[in-house]
């Protein structure tokens, strides 16, 4: 992901993670203007896409020392939506993603790297209980934009991929074909928009 020029790159650092000095800006997640899409294998053959809702956290800005800055997350896994109801009852259940037991799934960012003009960030997710490194690929963020209240935004998008049974959701068969009912692999894309606090 190409991120555009050293302001931005500066700013990037806003999502990195170890610590905050006496100079910082805090920023919220706009769960109004933030959703987490994902897509994955059916049968070998078809993307079947979904996405969550109620995404919320907090970015901490460190002004002298960017690299001292903090994120972290969390999602509402009850706010899973394929546009199919079953198969969204099917997911919430303990088969998938046992919402009753795991409401949430929460990321916090550990380590934000720059190079070629790619960002990169590092942290753990936790999901089903279960807690996995991953690195998300960085766009943006944007430039700051004033909305029409006077709040100040930005956003930023950033993508992804896990192997959904390193976090236990090892539900399907395989078919005679040797494809997996479900794939392993799920593409995560993020679009996220932040206030300034």
């Amino acid at each position: 992901m190409k991120i555009a020029g050293k302001a931005t790159t500066a700013a990037l650092f806003a999502l990195a993670a170890l610590g905050a000095s006496a100079q910082t800006s805090t920023w919220k997640i706009d769960p109004m203007h933030s959703q987490a899409d994902f897509s994955v294998k059916h049968m070998g053959i078809s993307n079947v896409h979904g996405r969550f809702g109620g995404i919320a956290g907090t970015v901490t800005l460190d002004e002298k020392d960017l690299t001292k800055s903090t994120v972290s997350a969390t999602i509402d896994t009850t706010t899973v939506d394929t546009g199919v109801a079953a198969r969204d009852g099917h997911l919430k259940s303990p088969d998938f993603f046992d919402v009753a037991k795991y409401p949430t799934m929460a990321f916090v960012g550990k380590k934000l790297t720059e190079e070629g003009g790619e960002g990169k960030l590092t942290g753990d997710l936790t999901l089903h209980g279960v807690t996995k490194s991953v690195t998300l690929d960085l766009e943006g963020p944007s430039k700051e934009q004033i909305g029409p209240k006077g709040e100040i935004r930005r956003a930023f998008s950033a993508t992804t991929s896990i192997h959904r049974q390193d976090f236990g959701l090892a539900w399907g068969g395989t078919l005679k074909s040797g494809d997996a009912m479900v794939g392993d692999e799920v593409k995560i894309e993020l679009d996220i928009e932040i206030l300034k606090q």
